[in-house]
C-alpha cells in the first residue's frame, strides 16, 4: 500500500505559473513517452511514479500512442493510479494527446473530430479517469480545416473531459491561427509542447517562445536531454545497446556522431562548474525565460532522482551562456521533430 511522503510539497519542487493562468506546473515534470508500455518494467514503473510524486512532481504528461505497444503506457499509468493514487487525483495534472497513428483506417490518426474526440473517449478508458486536465493536439493536420481541429479541443472542456486544451509542435504560423480560433471559441490554450534542448533550439529561432511570452501561454518542452545525447552516455562513441545503438526509435548513430564535437565542449563547460552534463542541459533548460516546465523521462528510480536532482544546480552566469551559445547557436533551420 503506498503512502504519499507527508513532506512532498516542503520545498522538493518549485512550481511555475503556466503562463498567465491559475495552474502551476513543476519545473520538472514526468514524460511517459517511453519506459510505461507493456514491454517495460511495471514495478519499475510504478516505483518511478510514486518517487516522483513524493519528490513533488504532480504532472505526468502521456499519449494516445505511448507504449509499445500503443495505449500501454496509459492502461498502465490508468492502473497505476486507480491503485495507488486515487486519494490524490486532485493533486495531479495528467495529460493526454490525439493526432499520431493509433488504429487502422481513416479515422486513427491526425485532426479530425473523429480521431479526437474518439481517441479521447479511449484514453480515458485506459487511464481510469472521468477527466485529464490538459488534453493536446499532437501535431497539426495539413488535411483537416484547422477550425474543426479546435473544434474538438473545445468540445472536449465544453463536455468537461478536459479542463484545459494545449497544442504540439504546430508551426508559428498554424500555431497563432489555431490560438485564435480557440479563443473565439470561448476557450484558452494553455499550453505549447515543442522539442527544446540546447542542441534543438527551434523554438527560439522561429519565434515561437517569445510569441508565447507575449500571449500569455505556457510552454511545457520536451527531450531537454536531446533523446539522452546531453546525459554525458555518448561522450566516447555510441555504447552497445544504447538508445542510438538501437534500429528502432528516434535517435540515429549518425545524429550522435554529428553532434560529438559539440557533447565534448559542453560536457568540458559542465565539468567547469561541478555539473554533470544532464544538470546543465536541464538548468539551461528551464533559465529560458518562455519555459513553465521540463518533461523529462525516467528507465528507473535512479535516472528519475538524477533528473530531479538538476533544480538544486545553480544559476548559469551570462558568460556560461554566452559559451553555449558559441557551441550551440540558434538554428532556424530545424523544424519540430
Amino acid at each position: 500500500m503506498y503512502s504519499a511522503d507527508p513532506d512532498r510539497y516542503t520545498g522538493r519542487m518549485p512550481y511555475r505559473r503556466c503562463g498567465k493562468s491559475g495552474l502551476a506546473l513543476p519545473e520538472i515534470s514526468l514524460g511517459c513517452w517511453h519506459n510505461f508500455g507493456h514491454a517495460d518494467d511495471q514495478h519499475e514503473a510504478r516505483a518511478i511514479l510514486r518517487r516522483a510524486f513524493d519528490r513533488g512532481v504532480t504532472h505526468f504528461d502521456l499519449a494516445n500512442n505511448y507504449g509499445p505497444p500503443p495505449g500501454s503506457a496509459e492502461e498502465n499509468v490508468g492502473r497505476i493510479l486507480a491503485e495507488d493514487f486515487a486519494a490524490h487525483r486532485d493533486e495531479l495534472v495528467i495529460s493526454t494527446k490525439a493526432g499520431h497513428l493509433m488504429w487502422d483506417g481513416p479515422y486513427g490518426e491526425w485532426g479530425s473530430r473523429k480521431h479526437l474526440l474518439s481517441s479521447l473517449d479511449q484514453s480515458l478508458r485506459r487511464l481510469r479517469l472521468d477527466y485529464v486536465d490538459i488534453f493536446y493536439s499532437h501535431r497539426p493536420d495539413p488535411n483537416t480545416p484547422l477550425e474543426e481541429t479546435m473544434s474538438a479541443l473545445a468540445t472536449a472542456v465544453q463536455q468537461g473531459k478536459a479542463l484545459y486544451v494545449g497544442l504540439s509542435k504546430y508551426p508559428l504560423k498554424r500555431l497563432k491561427a489555431a490560438v485564435k480560433i480557440l479563443k473565439d471559441m470561448g476557450v484558452r490554450c494553455l499550453i505549447y509542447q515543442p522539442p527544446y534542448s540546447i542542441l534543438n533550439r527551434w523554438p527560439e529561432a522561429n519565434g515561437v517562445h517569445g510569441w508565447l511570452a507575449e500571449k500569455g501561454i505556457g510552454s511545457i518542452v520536451f527531450s531537454p536531454l536531446a533523446q539522452g545525447m546531453l546525459t554525458g552516455k555518448y561522450l566516447h562513441g555510441i555504447p552497445e545497446g544504447s538508445r542510438a545503438a538501437r534500429p528502432e526509435g528516434f535517435l540515429r548513430g549518425e545524429q550522435v556522431e554529428q553532434a560529438h564535437q559539440q557533447l565534448r565542449a559542453l560536457a568540458a563547460i559542465a565539468d567547469e562548474h561541478g555539473l554533470p552534463l544532464q544538470h546543465l542541459a536541464i538548468r539551461w533548460v528551464l533559465q529560458q525565460t518562455a519555459v513553465t516546465s521540463a518533461l523529462i523521462g525516467a528507465r528507473t528510480v535512479a535516472q528519475l532522482d538524477d533528473s530531479l536532482n538538476a533544480i538544486h544546480a545553480p544559476l548559469l552566469d551570462e558568460e556560461t551562456l554566452r559559451r553555449i551559445d558559441e557551441i550551440s547557436p540558434i538554428d532556424p533551420g530545424r523544424p519540430p521533430e
